[in-house]
């Protein structure tokens, strides 16, 4: 029984991921209604989006320790990933769009967000060359990306219909192009040059957020995807 319930800890990790998905996507349609701590909702959707990545982070991590792997739980992480990392962001942006777009419709596109991320999941599911680095943009770093984009737009000014229409059809796009090939975030060991890109991104994340706030995160995903094109001799 003990075991049992130890080989299951992943697992239900990933289930505390969708969850907090479930959670970010009906704040996002309570973007504006102020809730505890003084957040809105579409600022606890940030937040519950943030919880989710970190459980997605330590639902692998706690696999690899426990050896708990399982079929079972490869499918409900790309399940959970697909609500959390495709669907919440999805959803986020269509209420930050519906408040800040000239245009309606443009807030549509939007859905383009959660079917990138789940052809991108299928993929990923039936691809072994994804095993130390990935084929197009992760989903969860998709994810942040949105998030910075919405907060963005709170600081800054919305760009316009046009300028959000292109980001969200490209950064979309990018989930499912397998020729950008980018470098995992996952240390192997610590070594300098083995993982300079690694360390470099927690440099410019750091600054980013430190000096722009919750936007520095759409900025980050910008540099992980400048830092990818680094030929793997610099940095595996």
């Amino acid at each position: 029984m003990l075991k049992k319930m130890i080989s299951n800890i992943p697992n239900t990790i990933t289930c505390l991921s969708l969850v907090c998905g479930c959670l970010a996507i009906i704040m996002s349609f309570s973007y504006d209604t102020v809730y505890c701590l003084g957040l809105k909702g579409y600022q606890w959707a940030f937040v519950l989006i943030g919880v989710a990545a970190v459980c997605d982070f330590l639902d692998g991590a706690a696999a690899r320790a426990l050896h708990a792997y399982s079929a079972l739980g490869k499918e409900l992480d790309s399940l959970s990933d697909l609500v959390s990392f495709g669907v919440a962001p999805g959803m986020l942006m269509y209420n930050t769009l519906l408040t800040s777009a000239d245009c309606h419709w443009i807030a549509y596109l939007a859905i383009l967000i959660p079917v990138m991320g789940e052809l991108r999941l299928a993929r990923f599911n039936i691809d072994d060359r994804q095993t130390t680095s990935f084929l197009g943009l992760p989903i969860p770093a998709n994810a942040l990306f949105w998030i910075g984009a919405c907060d963005s737009i709170h600081r800054f000014g919305y760009p316009g219909d046009a300028v959000a229409a292109v980001m969200l059809i490209v950064v979309s796009l990018l989930m499912v192009m397998t020729g950008l090939k980018m470098f995992s975030l996952k240390f192997k060991n610590f070594n300098l040059r083995e993982n300079f890109r690694r360390y470099l991104i927690i440099i410019i994340a750091v600054i980013l957020v430190a000096t722009t706030g919750v936007a520095g995160l759409a900025w980050t995903i910008a540099a992980y995807i400048l830092l990818s094109l680094i030929p793997a001799s610099r940095g595996k």
